[in-house]
């Protein structure tokens, strides 16, 4: 019929769930690397405390040390957001969400293209370390381009099947990121069990909240800065949009919407997966999370997530006979195979 929306091909699902979350991405690394430049001027460490803490968030530090060795600010800084052989890099990030979007330009707003060519023209004629007075406001920069290619597509963009995908690929790396930093903080950045409730405890803490953009609704939310009050309000919270409850409550919203499957039930590998990580969000306590251990409690939570990208691959994926598919496989979508750039490091 007229009017009636086509179904999505598998390279544009592709796409735009990669663009996603490389665009997401890019911005959490600017975001942690411009805390960290802060924590350094209230609460000077040994290079290594203060900046290896990044590295492990990444889930790259074999890969650093074998390079680098010892982690420095300007090699830290050089490797995570500039340097294109690290493939998750700031750089590397807008240069595959950039390739992307020029692959589903029929698709995407020519306000999202601009905006995407803007911030990846943006990151190549920096090329190296900005000057020590600019390095603040090159990464402000990088963050508010980011937000304002979300803002864009949100308001330019029709929220059809494709902008689900796109909005998936953001919810879970940005639950994904939320989880590994809070991880990071609780098992390796204190320097010494001595901080633990003193003023130096309560700057990392909140350089944690600052490193999500939380700090502000925490404190209007619980007031004082309490462990296990941060871990309530980064994991379990309802409200805020980087908690990981709340991501997973948003990519599970667009999963269904991709598939169609009513509230309550599934068809999909990836829609079990989903909806069984966000039943137990939902019925899972701060306390319980604590007893059984944190650090132990986000390892699963990060291996789930991993098992719900890998089950959209699957269930989504393009067939080498395509006329052996059924109908309601061509309709549902897609293959979640990356094409345009690798997948999220683990």
């Amino acid at each position: 019929m007229r009017g009636e929306p086509l179904p999505l091909l598998s390279r544009v699902a592709d796409s735009v769930y990669w663009m996603g979350r490389y665009i997401e991405r890019a911005e959490n690394v600017a975001r942690f690397i411009g805390v960290n430049l802060n924590l350094q001027i209230d609460l000077p460490l040994a290079p290594s405390q203060q900046w290896q803490p990044l590295i492990d968030t990444s889930g790259d530090a074999e890969l650093f040390k074998e390079r680098f060795g010892q982690a420095t600010q300007a090699k830290v800084i050089e490797w995570l957001a500039y340097d294109t052989n690290n493939l998750s890099s700031v750089a590397s990030c807008l240069r595959f969400a950039r390739e992307n979007a020029r692959s589903v330009r029929e698709t995407i707003s020519s306000e999202m293209w601009a905006q995407v060519n803007s911030m990846y023209l943006q990151i190549q004629a920096q090329r190296s370390l900005p000057e020590p007075e600019r390095m603040l406001d090159a990464f402000r920069e990088i963050r508010m381009g980011c937000h304002l290619f979300e803002g864009v597509t949100d308001a330019t963009m029709s929220h059809n099947e494709a902008w689900h995908f796109m909005r998936l690929g953001r919810m879970l790396e940005r639950a994904d990121k939320t989880s590994r930093i809070l991880d990071v903080k609780y098992f390796m950045l204190l320097p010494s069990v001595r901080d633990v409730g003193t003023p130096y405890d309560d700057i990392h803490w909140s350089a944690v909240l600052r490193s999500v953009s939380g700090f502000e609704m925490y404190r209007k939310k619980y007031g004082r800065i309490m462990p296990s009050d941060v871990v309530d309000f980064l994991v379990m919270d309802t409200e805020f949009p980087r908690a990981v409850r709340f991501c997973i409550k948003c990519a599970s919203e667009s999963l269904q919407s991709i598939t169609g499957t009513p509230i309550g039930a599934f068809r999909y590998r990836s829609e079990q997966l989903m909806g069984q990580l966000r039943a137990e969000l939902d019925f899972t306590s701060v306390d319980t999370v604590l007893r059984s251990g944190l650090h132990e409690y986000l390892d699963r939570l990060q291996l789930k997530m991993n098992g719900i990208d890998e089950g959209l691959r699957d269930d989504f994926a393009v067939r080498t006979t395509p006329a052996a598919m059924s109908q309601s496989q061509v309709s549902a979508g897609a293959t979640m195979t990356q094409t345009q750039g690798p997948g999220p490091s683990n």
